[in-house]
C-alpha cells in the first residue's frame, strides 16, 4: 500500500532507524491491529465470541493490508486513527468471513485501541533505549577505568580550577546513565499496562464478562492489568516522558563537555574521526563535534516536547478534547530524539581520542596557580590558616605580575621555604599528587554500573 511521504532528510542524524520503525505509520497501525487480534482471542477464550471468528480477524490484522494514505485522510474527519482503521478492518474481515466481522472490536473504544497500541510501541522503544543505555554504561565504565589517573584541569565557571581526572569526569557521565537505567526499571510496572475501558471506562457493554475479558486481553498482550482504565489519567506516559527528558539532559551534559574539550583552545578530548565527519564547507581544517551537536540538540528540544505532555495532563472527565490529541506525536518524537542521541553517544564514547600531553600543558597554563590550594592547606597546618592564605594570595599575585611559575615564586619566599622543603613544594605543585578521591569516585561509579548489570 502507498504511504504518505515523510520528511526524512534529518532522520539519520537525529533518530535511530529502529526507533523510527517503531513509530512509523506501519508501526502505529500494526500495534493497534495487534490489540484487535488479542481482543478477539481474549473474547473467544471467555466464550463471548465464537472461536471460529478468531482466525479471520487475526488474518486481517496485518498492517500491510491497509492504505496508510487513505487512513491519514480519514483521520482528518474521524478525529482519531482508530475509527477509520476499525472500519477498514471490518471491511477486510467481511470480504473473507462476513460472520466474523460481527465480532471485531467488541466492547472496546477507540482510545483503548490507540493507548494500548501505544503501550505496545513503548515497550519496543523501552527495550531499544535500555539496550543502548546498558551498552553506553559498559563503554563509559571501560573508559573511566582507562583514564582514572589521567589529570586534566577541573573547570568551574569555565575557568581552570584544581585538577581532576578524565576518568572522574567520565564516571560522572556513567553515574547519570546508571540512574536513568534504574528509573526505567522502576517505571516499567506502571507504564506497561493495558488500556481497556470501553465507552466511558466502565466496560458496561461486556456485562459480567468484562473482567475475565480484560484479564485475558492483558495476558494476550503480555501487559499488566491496571486497577482501572486510565483514559484521562496520563501520569504513566508523562512519567516515561520525564525519564526520557532526564536521559536527554544527561546525554546533553556529556555532549557539552566533549564539545568544550574539543575547542581549539583546549584540544584535550575529541570525538572519533572518520572520513567526511565534522568538516566544513569552506574551512578544510575544521573538525566539528557533530556527534555532540546531536546530544545537545536533543537535550534542547526534548524539554519543550515534555512540557506539552505535562500541559496535556488535566484532561476533561472521561475523555479528553484536544489534550489527548496533543500527545499523539509528542511522546513518539521524544523517543526518537533520545534514540538518536543515544546512538551518537555510543559512537562518541567508544571512540574517544584523548591528548594527555595537551591536558598536562593546559594544566600548566596558569603556571601552578591551580595548585595554590594544595600548598595553602599544608602550610596552614604549620603557620595557621589566615597566615597561610594571605601568604599564598600574595605569592599568586606576584606570580601573575612577574609572569613566573608559582613554584619559582614560592621558592623565593623565605616564609614558605622555612616551612616546606624543595621536595615538598615539588610534590605539592605536581597535579598528579592532588587528585583527592578521583580514583574512589571512579571505582564507586563502575561498581554501581556492574551491580545494575549483573
Amino acid at each position: 500500500m502507498n504511504q504518505r511521504p515523510n520528511n526524512q532528510l534529518f532522520d539519520a542524524y537525529f533518530t535511530a532507524r529502529d526507533m523510527r520503525e517503531v513509530f512509523c505509520d506501519q508501526g502505529r497501525v500494526q500495534a493497534m491491529l495487534d490489540f484487535e487480534a488479542a481482543l478477539a482471542r481474549a473474547e473467544a477464550r471467555v466464550g463471548l465470541i465464537p472461536q471460529t471468528a478468531v482466525a479471520a480477524i487475526e488474518a486481517a490484522c496485518q498492517a500491510g493490508h491497509y492504505d496508510f494514505a487513505a487512513l491519514g485522510e480519514a483521520i482528518a474527519t474521524a478525529g482519531n486513527s482508530a475509527i477509520p482503521l476499525v472500519k477498514a478492518l471490518g471491511k477486510q474481515i467481511a470480504a473473507n468471513d462476513a460472520e466474523a466481522e460481527r465480532y471485531v472490536h467488541l466492547g472496546a473504544t477507540s482510545q483503548d485501541v490507540m493507548d494500548s497500541g501505544l503501550v505496545l510501541q513503548l515497550r519496543q522503544a523501552l527495550a531499544l533505549i535500555e539496550s543502548d543505555l546498558a551498552q553506553l554504561g559498559e563503554i563509559l565504565a571501560t573508559q573511566a577505568r582507562r583514564y582514572v589517573a589521567t589529570p586534566l584541569a577541573g573547570r568551574t565557571w569555565l575557568q581552570h580550577a584544581t585538577p581532576v581526572t578524565l576518568g572522574m569526569k567520565i564516571a560522572g557521565w556513567l553515574g547519570a546513565v546508571t540512574r536513568s537505567r534504574q528509573r526505567l526499571c522502576e517505571l516499567k510496572p506502571r507504564l506497561l499496562v493495558l488500556q481497556f475501558g470501553g465507552a466511558s471506562g466502565t466496560l458496561a457493554a461486556l456485562g459480567e464478562q468484562a473482567m475475565p475479558i480484560a484479564t485475558a486481553l492483558a495476558e494476550e498482550l503480555q501487559l499488566s492489568l491496571p486497577e482501572q482504565p486510565w483514559h484521562t489519567q496520563r501520569d504513566r506516559l508523562v512519567e516515561f516522558g520525564a525519564v526520557l527528558g532526564l536521559i536527554a539532559g544527561s546525554l546533553g551534559k556529556l555532549g557539552r563537555d566533549i564539545s568544550l574539550l574539543m575547542q581549539t583552545e583546549a584540544g584535550e578530548v575529541f570525538e572519533p574521526s572518520a572520513p567526511g565527519k565534522g568538516g566544513s564547507s569552506t574551512m578544510p581544517h575544521k573538525r566539528n563535534p557533530v556527534g555532540a551537536a546531536v546530544l545537545i540538540g536533543a537535550a534542547t528540544r526534548v524539554p519543550g516536547l515534555l512540557s506539552t505532555l505535562f500541559s496535556a495532563m488535566p484532561q476533561e472527565h472521561e475523555r479528553s478534547l484536544g489534550l489527548w490529541h496533543a500527545e499523539w506525536e509528542t511522546l513518539p518524537e521524544i523517543c526518537c530524539l533520545v534514540s538518536g542521541s543515544l546512538r551518537q553517544a555510543l559512537l562518541v564514547a567508544d571512540g574517544l581520542e584523548v591528548d594527555a600531553e595537551r591536558m598536562a600543558r593546559n594544566l600548566d597554563l596558569t603556571q601552578g596557580l591551580v595548585l595554590a590550594e594544595a600548598v595553602s592547606i599544608v602550610l596552614a597546618q604549620r603557620v595557621g590558616r589566615e597566615t597561610a592564605h594571605h601568604l599564598l594570595e600574595q605569592c599568586c599575585k606576584r606570580a601573575v605580575a612577574e609572569q613566573r611559575h608559582l613554584r619559582a615564586v614560592l621558592g623565593d619566599e623565605s616564609q614558605v621555604t622555612a616551612q616546606l622543603s624543595d621536595a615538598e613544594l615539588d610534590q605539592l605543585l605536581d597535579p598528579a599528587h592532588y587528585l583527592g578521591q578521583a580514583h574512589t569516585w571512579v571505582e564507586r561509579a563502575v561498581a554501581e554500573h556492574i551491580a545494575l548489570t549483573a
